[in-house]
């Protein structure tokens, strides 16, 4: 594996950064691009920044080794920002929604990119196994510590899904994963194939105004993470043998002050898979 040059990634990153700022939109595209060439595993996630500036390819995902990099560094503070300053309350919005759908607890769920185990804690009581997967071993280790999980696992979760000899689940949460993953296949395909017949399928998504789509199923919005539009959610879901229960309007977190909108969309597996 070749090294990285760390001083010149850095300053190749700041200076990328500092364009971006000054609304030099084609010199910061080449600055990130010369961040990826010393970097392809792309820990800074240039990929996705040339993307929310509306340049070059639109990724499948956010890379890896940035999403990992990523809730690696801010795993200590994770809950302060996210709960505290954004103002994030996904994992209760799922658990009163189920509370409103299901009267018995379920017995295993799958927790995907659960981090330091938000959605785990609002759910214990509600299910008599949880399985616990992300890609950030220090928000691993943070979730291990709060005993909420059965099993934790450090992976990536389309790979997960693929490799997992857990299940099957009747309940799959995925609250703040799509933000992270533009196509969607590989991930519900995983989903049923882990899944039921008749189990749930709870997760959240961020979007945009139509116009802002112009068409497209997924894009890189302004904050670098993943929007999707409410249509395409819904098509791949009943492609891959889902139905579509409730899709809820909510604001997923705030960002710079500002509203994210997003949507909670609970599916249930109907146990036929295309």
């Amino acid at each position: 594996m070749k090294k990285i040059d760390e001083e010149a990634l850095a300053e190749a990153y700041n200076r990328a950064l500092a364009l971006e700022k000054s609304g030099d939109i084609d010199a910061a595209v080449k600055a990130y691009e010369e961040v990826l060439s010393i970097d392809p595993e792309d820990h800074g996630g240039a990929a996705v920044r040339i993307a929310s500036m509306g340049r070059g390819e639109t990724p499948d995902k956010a890379p890896d080794a940035y999403v990992a990099t990523l809730f690696d560094q801010h795993a200590e503070v994770f809950e302060d920002v996210l709960v505290e300053q954004l103002h994030y309350h996904v994992p209760m919005m799922v658990r009163q929604r189920l509370q409103s759908l299901v009267k018995e607890p379920f017995a295993k769920l799958l927790d995907l990119g659960c981090g330091t185990g938000l959605t785990g804690g609002a759910l214990r009581d509600m299910a008599d196994d949880i399985t616990g997967v992300d890609l950030s071993e220090n928000m691993v280790e943070i979730a291990h510590d709060k005993d909420v999980y059965d099993t934790l696992y450090v992976a990536e979760v389309v790979d997960y899904l693929e490799d997992n000899d857990d299940g099957p689940f009747d309940l799959i949460t995925a609250t703040d994963v799509l933000p992270y993953l533009g196509g969607l296949e590989g991930m519900f395909f995983g989903v049923a194939e882990n899944m039921t017949p008749g189990g749930l399928f709870v997760f959240s998504s961020e979007t945009l105004p139509d116009e802002a789509f112009a068409g497209r199923a997924f894009m890189v919005g302004p904050h670098q993470r993943f929007a999707h539009a409410r249509s395409y959610v819904e098509k791949r879901l009943q492609e891959i043998g889902f139905e579509t229960i409730d899709v809820t309007d909510i604001t997923v977190r705030l960002e710079e002050g500002e509203p994210i909108a997003g949507h909670l969309v609970v599916a249930r597996f109907l146990g036929d898979k295309a």
